[in-house]
C-alpha cells in the first residue's frame, strides 16, 4: 500500500471507531477496494527502469529463440511464435494470439529477408523494438533467407541483441557482455570445427534440392553444382523443366555430385525422384530441415551436427 493509501485509512478509521460496528463494516468494504488500487499504484517495475522484471522477448522461429536466451540470460524471458520443427515460416499464418504476443513484447527478434514478413509487420505495427537479423548482417529481400546457417549472421544477431538488451536494461552491461563473450567462445569452437572440416572438404561438389544450407556449405568450402535452371525454379517456388531435372539426375548418376543436400520440408514428387536417383547411384544424402530439431538446445549444437554429417557424406 502506498503512503496515500495508509493516510486515507487512518483518516477514516479513527471517527469510525466512535460510530460503532455498522460504520466499521462499511469502511472495511471501502478499504477492500482501496488496498488493491494502492498496490496497483505502486506498480511493478518496468524493464529498463532498474527493476527485477525480465524483458519479454518474442522471436519468430525457435532457432533465434535459443540465441536470444543465450545473450540475455536471466534478464530475459524468450518465447518463439513458431516452435514446430516441421512448420514452414515462409507460409505461416499467425494467429490472433501470435500477433497479441508480439504486441506485448519488449523486443521482437525476426529473421528478415522475407522469411518471416508476418512477424516484422506485426512488430512494426505495434511500434515494438525489433532486431532484424537480415538487416544486421547486410542481407536484403531476395537474398537466401536461411541466415541461421551463416556464422556471419549469427554473430551479427548476437551483437545486435547485446546492444539492445543493454539499452533496455541499463546497469546490466557487465552481465550482458559476459554472456556475449561466453556465446562467442562457443561460436569460436564451432568455427574451429568448420575450419577443420573445410581443410578436408574444400572444393567438394554437391547438389541440393533447395538452398536451405547454402551458407553452411559455403563456410565449409563446398561447391554447389545444382543445375542453374533447377536452382532458380526452387528459389521462385516454381517447377523445374524436364531438361533441368534430367541434368540434375545426370549429375547424380555420374557421381559428379559427391552428396545430395535434401530439404525434407520441401519434399514433393520431383525431390522423391532425385533422392531415389541418389540412392541407386550411391550418392550420400544430407538431410536438412529449415527449423532447428527439437532435440537441439541451440544453434551451435545443430550446426555442429550438420558439420559432422557433411564430413561423413563427403569424406
Amino acid at each position: 500500500m502506498t503512503f496515500d493509501g495508509r493516510r486515507l485509512m487512518a483518516r477514516h478509521l479513527r471517527p469510525a471507531l466512535h460510530r460503532g460496528l455498522p460504520t466499521l463494516l462499511a469502511l472495511a468494504a471501502c478499504l477492500a477496494m482501496v488496498i488493491p488500487l494502492a498496490a496497483c499504484g505502486g506498480g511493478k517495475n518496468r524493464p529498463g527502469q532498474g527493476g527485477r522484471e525480465r524483458l519479454t522477448v518474442v522471436t519468430s522461429i525457435r532457432q533465434w529463440q535459443a540465441l536470444a536466451s543465450q545473450i540475455g540470460g536471466d534478464q530475459v524471458r524468450v518465447k518463439a511464435v513458431l516452435t514446430n520443427a516441421s512448420a514452414d515460416a515462409h507460409d505461416y499464418e499467425p494467429t490472433t494470439a501470435d500477433i497479441a504476443a508480439i504486441g506485448r513484447a519488449d523486443l521482437v527478434l525476426v529473421n528478415g529477408a522475407d522469411h518471416d514478413a508476418w512477424a516484422s509487420k506485426a512488430a512494426q505495427a505495434s511500434g515494438i523494438t525489433m532486431v532484424d537479423v537480415a538487416q544486421e548482417s547486410g542481407r536484403h529481400s531476395g537474398d537466401n533467407p536461411h541466415l541461421w546457417f551463416s556464422s556471419e549472421a549469427r554473430r551479427a544477431a548476437a551483437s545486435a541483441l547485446n546492444t539492445a538488451y543493454k539499452q533496455m536494461r541499463p546497469g546490466h552491461d557487465a552481465y550482458f557482455d559476459s554472456l556475449l563473450r561466453r556465446w562467442q567462445a562457443r561460436e569460436d569452437e564451432l568455427s574451429q570445427r568448420v575450419g577443420k572440416a573445410r581443410g578436408k572438404l574444400s572444393g567438394a561438389e554437391y547438389a541440393a534440392t533447395e538452398s536451405v544450407a547454402a551458407y553452411l556449405a559455403q563456410d565449409l568450402g563446398l561447391k554447389d553444382i545444382t543445375p542453374a535452371g533447377y536452382r532458380q525454379a526452387a528459389v521462385n517456388g516454381g517447377e523445374p523443366s524436364p531438361a533441368d531435372i534430367n541434368e540434375f539426375e545426370d549429375i547424380l548418376r555420374t557421381g559428379r555430385a559427391r552428396a545430395l543436400v535434401f530439404n525434407e520440408m520441401e519434399a514433393n514428387g520431383i525431390t522423391d525422384q532425385l533422392t531415389g536417383t541418389a540412392m541407386t547411384s550411391r550418392v550420400p544424402i544430407v538431410r536438412v530441415g529449415e527449423q532447428m530439431p527439437e532435440d537441439c538446445k541451440d544453434l551451435e549444437e545443430w550446426m555442429g551436427r550438420l558439420v559432422d554429417e557433411f564430413s561423413k557424406a563427403l569424406s
